[in-house]
């Protein structure tokens, strides 16, 4: 609703107006908090944490080495007793992390068993996916849906977790909703685990156009990519670089080029969650340079293929403490997940969003190009992305700074519901939505005047204040169901008729 406010300053003939939140919302008492228990295993080199810019594990190895057997025993029985039960597979954890120390020990047989998980766990840190926040939530539909009363939907809700070094990662919570407006949380038991690297290899075609799009179009290049293009589907890069023209290999630029070409290579990323894993035990954890410092705000999107098949798909932000760019996870089932670069003019800025289903043809998204903008881009294949058209520009009073959306547009028979959000006076954010032609999802057919949350009283303070986010929510039973961040640091759940909500929106002139 919009309430006309005293008229301020000298201009009093024309009242101003104040812009509250639509009246059509409930916020459900359920609020998702950070867990600092909430804890994964890493490898730790002393040393290179800081400003020193080298190891200390030669002296550490020495000093492991020089205890006795009776001193290593009882460390590690007290290990074993007071993390085993934290971490998932804790002695091959802490077995892999000696290994890689391993090099160091002059004589390998002087590591028993013992000894080696005492050398692990001195490589061994623990930490706090959660110790600073957790926040900017989307929504799909669960994978298992068993169990459930009539009228009850199960909820896969991904989540920005924020840990210590402001580093994110994307964990998982579970939620069921209905029947009617009734919700609940699942409980978040057990030891976390950020899966296993499994192999994967490019399809030619994509590497071919990643690695242009880093401007690597040169001999040396293409003469790789021509000996992988007459290898089997499965050809092996290494194998292709063994192959080249010696001739070309003399280039003193081809060492450069063939690093290059490996680094891009090595962007693509297959991780598998162990099968008795809970989806809210899984994190997904930077593996690739481009994401070393953060991997932020998730949009998942159950996308449904021309021929039935279904997966799930999400864009993300990765940062590297420099730059950002959009990387697209898909999954068949929430437990293997395959990630890789998007490319292209539209893939430049944070806040890309899948729509669910091809329409007219091709891969359609939402993206932020310019940085205010909510803009419209398509790709042929998903992955390589085309200059973006602009949709919808700051124009209410709640987005005076910039526009963008909170995930993936959501098909209505009125057209592509989109929530946006909207940054306004004081860097408040708040969450809006606008309706998109279903045939043209250019076109703005109409808007909602007001917004549909913005922070209150009970909602301003936090991690960054005066911020409701949402990466995405989904429709069930005829009600529109919001997960959203509260101050970048905890998450809350909202729900509106989407009737009432379409009935609300006013037509786009």
């Amino acid at each position: 609703m919009t309430v006309g406010s005293d008229a301020v300053g000298s201009d009093a003939g024309e009242a101003d107006t104040v812009t509250f939140e639509s009246e059509l919302v409930t916020r459900h008492p359920l609020t998702l908090t950070a867990d600092p228990g909430r804890v994964i295993a890493k490898l730790f080199l002393p040393g290179e944490e800081g400003s020193e810019g080298h190891s200390r594990a030669a002296g550490i190895v020495a000093r492991v080495l020089a205890l006795s057997d009776g001193e290593v025993a009882g460390l590690v029985a007290a290990l074993l007793d007071r993390f085993g039960p934290r971490h998932r597979d804790y002695r091959d954890l802490l077995t892999r992390h000696a290994a890689i120390v391993a090099p160091r020990v002059r004589t390998p047989a002087e590591l028993s068993p013992a000894r080696t998980l005492l050398l692990g766990a001195c490589f061994t840190a623990e930490y706090a996916v959660e110790g600073a926040a957790v926040t900017n939530p989307s929504a799909v539909r669960h994978p298992d849906q068993s169990g459930l009363p009539a009228g009850a939907l199960r909820l896969a809700l991904s989540l920005r977790a924020v840990g210590e070094g402001h580093l994110s990662s994307i964990g998982f919570a579970v939620a069921v909703i209905g029947p009617g407006p009734a919700m609940r949380l699942e409980p978040r038991t057990g030891p976390l685990t950020t899966g296993l690297a499994v192999p994967v290899t490019w399809e030619h075609a994509r590497l071919r156009a990643l690695l242009t799009d880093h401007g690597l179009d040169d001999e040396v290049t293409r003469s790789v990519l021509d000996s992988l293009d007459r290898s089997p589907a499965d050809g092996d890069l290494e194998q292709a670089f063994a192959g080249m023209p010696a001739d070309l290999l003399r280039r003193p630029q081809a060492a450069g080029i063939l690093a290059g070409i490996r680094s891009v290579a090595g962007t693509l990323r297959k991780i598998e969650f162990p099968a008795d894993s809970g989806l809210a035990e899984r994190v997904l954890w930077p593996t690739v340079a481009s994401e070393s410092k953060g991997m932020e705000d998730a949009r998942f999107v159950r996308f449904t293929a021309p021929d039935g098949t279904v997966d799930y798909r999400a864009t993300y932000t990765a940062y590297d403490g420099t730059e950002i760019r959009p990387r697209l996870l898909t999954s068949p089932d929430l437990r293997t997940f395959t990630t890789s670069p998007l490319i292209g003019p539209a893939a430049r800025n944070k806040g890309m969003a899948l729509f669910p289903r091809l329409v007219g043809g091709r891969h359609l998204a939402l993206c932020r190009s310019d940085g205010q903008t909510t803009g419209l881009t398509a790709s042929s294949d998903g992955l390589v992305w085309e200059p973006f058209r602009p949709v919808h520009e700051p124009r209410a009073t709640f987005e005076l700074i910039q526009v963008g959306n909170c995930g993936s547009p959501i098909e209505t028979a009125a057209g592509w519901l989109v929530l946006t959000h909207g940054v306004g006076p004081m860097r408040t954010y708040s969450v809006g939505a606008i309706l998109l032609d279903l045939a043209d999802p250019a076109t703005v057919i109409a808007a909602l005047p007001e917004p549909l949350l913005t922070p209150i009283a009970t909602e301003a303070e936090g991690y960054v204040p005066n911020v409701v986010y949402s990466c995405g929510g989904l429709v069930h039973d005829g009600r529109l169901w919001l997960p959203h961040g509260i101050g970048d640091s905890r998450v809350g759940m909202a729900s509106v008729p989407v009737d009432a909500l379409l009935a609300r929106m006013t037509p786009r002139t």
